[in-house]
Order: structure tokens, then sequence, then C-alpha cells
């Protein structure tokens, strides 16, 4: 079953900095780079959730979203549970400050006993670069755009998709439809496992988009 996750990372919701309802949204489709990945105990998104970031700085829409995403932007080939790389690709490193993905918290403790370090590789049909993106929100969760809120109107290349639903009374703003690339809506019978992953030999999914990377 789905699930969503919304990051706000700021107090309020700037989606109305963006336009007025039916103007149509630039930079829609812009790479980003989600502000957990700049955490070194994060493990990466998994496919079943999608995550809505507000108040990015990366995005002039100021809105980074994952859609149904697997593993790191900022490592496509994910690493194994000690931290150690598959080679050629190189162990996980956080965006910028080149920083080791860990899986530990501040006080050197590990998020997640299981997988320790282990960040999994995206899924080589819906790499960082389908499903990874400024995005904007274009209509509310019954689909309507006359509810006084600020919506944009999706550019050429892509389609207003309902994404995200109910989240709870104080978070009505942030559910409804998004503008997702056309042709990239996510297929939940999709394979993400064996070759259907970024493999680093072959180096069949490139280097890392957005900020940071390898």
């Amino acid at each position: 079953m789905t699930r969503w996750i919304v990051a706000v990372w700021s107090a309020g919701f700037a989606l109305g900095m963006l336009s007025s309802v039916g103007c149509q949204a630039t930079h829609v489709g812009d790479p980003c780079t989600p502000e957990q990945e700049y955490d070194p105990s994060f493990l990466g998104f998994s496919k079943d959730e999608v995550s809505v970031e507000s108040k990015s700085f990366q995005c002039q829409t100021r809105l980074c979203l994952v859609d149904h995403f697997q593993g790191r932007v900022s490592c496509p080939y994910g690493q194994p549970a000690d931290g150690g790389a598959y080679s050629p690709a190189g162990p996980c490193q956080t965006p910028g400050i080149d920083k080791p993905v860990t899986g530990r918290d501040a006080l050197g403790n590990l998020v997640d006993p299981i997988k320790q370090a282990a960040v999994l590789p995206q899924c080589s049909k819906r790499t960082a670069v389908d499903a990874v993106y400024c995005s904007c929100r274009c209509a509310n969760i019954n689909g309507q755009t006359n509810d006084g809120s600020n919506y944009c109107k999706c550019p050429d290349g892509f389609a207003c998709t309902q994404l995200v639903g109910s989240i709870g009374a104080t978070d009505q703003g942030l559910t409804g439809a998004y503008c997702v690339k056309t042709g990239a809506q996510y297929d939940p019978l999709a394979s993400c496992t064996g070759a259907a992953t970024c493999q680093p030999a072959p180096a069949n999914c490139g280097a890392a988009q957005g900020v940071g990377g390898h």
C-alpha cells in the first residue's frame, strides 16, 4: 500500500508564491536533491512512498517531489551494510560535503540495526530523473482548483496527477495532485529487484543527478 511522507522544512506552506490559479509553472522538472540526503544517517527512500518537500531552496517552484523512488538521488548504485563500495561506483556520500553515509545518528547509534549502512540501489526503470524533480501542486484532493488555494498549471510534458491522500486535518494544504512527468507515472507491478536495479558493473544508471554525488 502506498504511503505518503510530507516533509516541510520551515513553518508555513509557500506554494502560493508560485503563481495564481491557472498560471503555467516554470522550472517544473528541474532536478533536485531532497534535504534528507544531507543527513549521513538517511538510508534512502522507498518506492512505496511519496515525499513532498516544500520550501526547497533548490527549486524555483519551491517544491521537490519524490514520487515512488527507491534509494538516494546522490547514490544511484547504493552500498552494502558495511558502508563499503559497490565498485566502481564507490560508497555513498552526502551531497556537497562528501561525508560518508553511515546510517548512524549524531550519537553514533545505528538508526536501523538491521540495515546498518545499507542503501538500496535505484530502480533502473525508475531512476531519479523520472521520479525526483521540482514540481508544484496543481489541484486539491478532489481534483478541483476553486477552493481559494493557489495552484499551478502543469507545463507541456507533465500531467496533473493525484499523489498525496489525506494526511490529517492540519496538513490538507499538501494533499492532492502534482505535476508528474508524462509517461513516468508509478507502476506498482514494475519490478525493482535484481537486474531491475541500477548495477555498478555496467554503470547502467549513469552518475547521480542534482547536487553532489560520487
